[in-house]
C-alpha cells in the first residue's frame, strides 16, 4: 500500500517498539522508495509526516535520525529538571540586582500610588508613559514618536499583536529559517503561513527574500536583525539598508524584534524605514524575566490596527508592571542595569570560547548566547540527550528550524543564567563531550 500515512505509521510502530532504536539511520529516501515499491515523492512524504510527528530529524547533508525519546519534546518550551545547569532559558539576574529593584521601587509602592497601579491600561498607556518610553528606547539616529508607542503584557504578546497587523489568516509572512520558537506557536494560532528566508552570516538574505515574494507574495517579515535568537549574528548597515530597500522596493512591513538589542550598538531597522517597520522590544531581557512590559513602536499608518489587536487579543499591559517599567525606564535604573548586563554578556561570551577551544563556536561576542556547530561524530538530538545525562539542559537547532526536518548539525548555548563557576563546570563538561564523541550514559 503507497498511503503515506500507513507506511508512516509502520515506522512509528517500529520506533514505539524499539526495533528502530534512538539515534538509528532511516535508508535515504530513494533507497526507501525502491525498497517499498512506491515513488520517491511518496517516500519524502513519509519521513515529512515522520518529522511532523517529532519521531526523527532531518539533518541537512547527513540523513534522517531517530529522535532521542529523551528530546522529543520541543526542548524550547520544556522547563529543564530542576538539577540542570540551564543553557537553553536566557534571562539574566545579575549579583545585587534584587536588591537594587527594591531600593528603586521603595517609593512607588506607596498607598497613594497603588491605586493608579491597580487600574487598567490601554494599549496607549498615557501621554506621559508614552514620553518616557519613547525616550528610553531612543537609539542614534531615530527616536520613537510617542504618539505611535504603545504597551502590551509582555514581548511574546507585543509579536503576537504586531504579526496580527500585518497578516490576516492565511496569509504569509517570511522569516530566518532558523528563529526564535514562540514566533511558531504565535502564527499557528494566529492561522499565518511563516516563510523560511535564507540566511547568511549577517542573518536574512534580500535576495531570498525577494525570491520568495515573486513565487507567492508575502504580507511582511519577521525578523532579529541585532543579536539574532539562535544564532547570535548581527546585521551590517549595509545590510540593513539593502532589507529597507526590500521592503520599500515590494510594499512590505516587518516586525523587527530587538529584544537583544540593548546588548548592540547597532542602529534599529526601524531607523532605515520607519514607514514600514514595527520595532518590538520588552523589559524581560533587559531588566528581570519577571517585568514583563512589552512595547511597540508602530509606523503611522498601522498605530490603530495594532492597538486595536493589543486589546482584542487581550494582549494589554497591566497596571503593577506598566508603572514599575516606567518608573525604572524615567528613573535611569532600567538603563544601568542595561549596561551592566553588556559588560556581563561579553565576560560570559569570553568565558564561552575561552573554554570551547577550538570548537566551532558563532555568534555576536556581545550576545548571551552563543551557536556551538557540532563535530562530524556528533548529531544534535543526541548531543543534547547526553548532555542532558551529565545536568546540562541545552537547546537543538531542530527548536528553532522554521522546518525542523532542515535543521543544521548544532545546538544553542544560553549563558545568561547560570552562576559563573557553574556556567564554567557546564562548558568544561561539553567541551570534552563534543570533543570525545562519547555518547556513553553516565555510570
Amino acid at each position: 500500500m503507497s498511503d503515506f500515512r500507513v507506511l508512516a505509521d509502520r515506522l512509528a510502530d517500529a520506533i514505539a517498539a524499539g526495533r528502530l532504536a534512538p539515534g538509528a539511520r532511516l535508508p535515504p529516501q530513494r533507497a526507501y522508495a525502491y525498497a517499498n515499491g512506491i515513488a520517491v515523492s511518496t517516500a519524502s512524504r513519509v519521513y515529512a509526516e515522520l518529522v511532523h510527528r517529532g519521531l526523527v530529524t532531518g539533518e541537512i547533508g547527513r540523513g534522517t535520525y531517530v529522535r532521542s525519546r529523551a528530546a522529543t519534546p520541543i526542548l524550547a518550551f520544556a522547563e529543564p529538571p530542576p538539577t540542570a545547569i540551564d543553557l537553553e532559558r536566557n534571562y539574566s539576574i545579575l549579583p545585587g540586582e534584587v536588591e537594587t529593584l527594591s531600593g528603586a521601587l521603595a517609593g512607588l509602592l506607596r498607598s497613594d500610588r497603588l491605586e493608579t497601579l491597580a487600574g487598567p491600561v490601554a494599549a496607549t498607556g498615557h501621554a506621559e508613559g508614552r514620553a518616557i518610553a519613547a525616550r528610553f528606547f531612543a537609539r542614534p539616529g531615530w527616536t520613537p514618536t510617542p504618539d505611535r508607542m504603545l504597551f502590551t503584557g509582555n514581548g511574546r504578546q507585543a509579536v503576537a499583536a504586531a504579526l496580527a497587523a500585518i497578516a490576516p489568516p492565511g496569509e504569509r509572512i517570511g522569516v530566518e529559517a532558523m528563529t526564535y520558537p514562540v514566533v511558531k506557536g504565535i502564527a499557528a494560532r494566529l492561522g499565518i503561513v511563516l516563510v523560511p528566508i535564507a540566511m547568511d552570516g549577517e542573518g536574512l538574505c534580500p535576495e531570498s527574500v525577494a525570491q520568495a515574494h515573486r513565487t507567492t507574495p508575502l504580507r511582511g517579515l519577521y525578523l532579529q536583525p541585532s543579536l539574532h535568537n539562535p544564532l547570535g549574528i548581527t546585521m551590517g548597515g549595509e545590510r540593513r539598508a539593502a532589507i529597507a530597500a526590500c521592503l520599500e522596493a515590494f510594499g512590505l512591513l516587518a516586525v523587527e524584534d530587538a529584544i537583544y538589542g540593548f546588548l548592540s550598538d547597532a542602529a534599529p531597522l526601524a531607523a532605515l524605514a520607519p514607514d514600514r517597520v514595527v520595532f518590538l522590544d520588552s523589559l524581560s531581557k533587559r531588566v528581570a524575566p519577571g517585568l514583563t512590559l512589552g512595547l511597540i513602536a508602530t509606523p503611522p499608518a498601522l498605530t490603530d490596527r495594532v492597538a486595536h489587536c493589543v486589546r482584542s487579543g487581550g494582549w494589554g499591559a497591566t497596571g503593577l508592571p506598566f508603572g514599575i517599567g516606567l518608573h525604572l525606564m524615567d528613573s535611569g535604573e532600567a538603563a544601568r542595569i542595561g549596561l551592566a548586563k553588556r559588560r556581563d554578556a561579553r565576560s560570559r561570551q569570553a568565558l564561552a570560547r575561552d573554554i570551547l577551544g577550538d570548537l566551532d563556536v558563532r555568534g555576536d561576542p556581545g550576545a548571551y548566547h552563543l551557536w556551538l556547530v557540532l563535530p562530524e561524530a556528533w548529531r544534535a538530538e543526541t548531543f543534547v540527550a547526553a548532555a542532558a545525562r551529565r545536568g546540562i539542559a541545552v537547546t537543538p537547532a531542530s527548536a528553532f528550524a522554521v522546518h525542523p526536518g532542515h535543521a543544521p548539525n548544532a545546538v544553542r548555548l544560553a549563558l545568561a543564567s547560570p552562576p559563573l563557576d557553574a556556567l564554567a563546570t557546564a562548558l568544561r563538561t561539553l567541551r570534552q563531550l563534543a570533543a570525545g564523541g562519547d555518547d556513553r550514559p553516565v555510570e
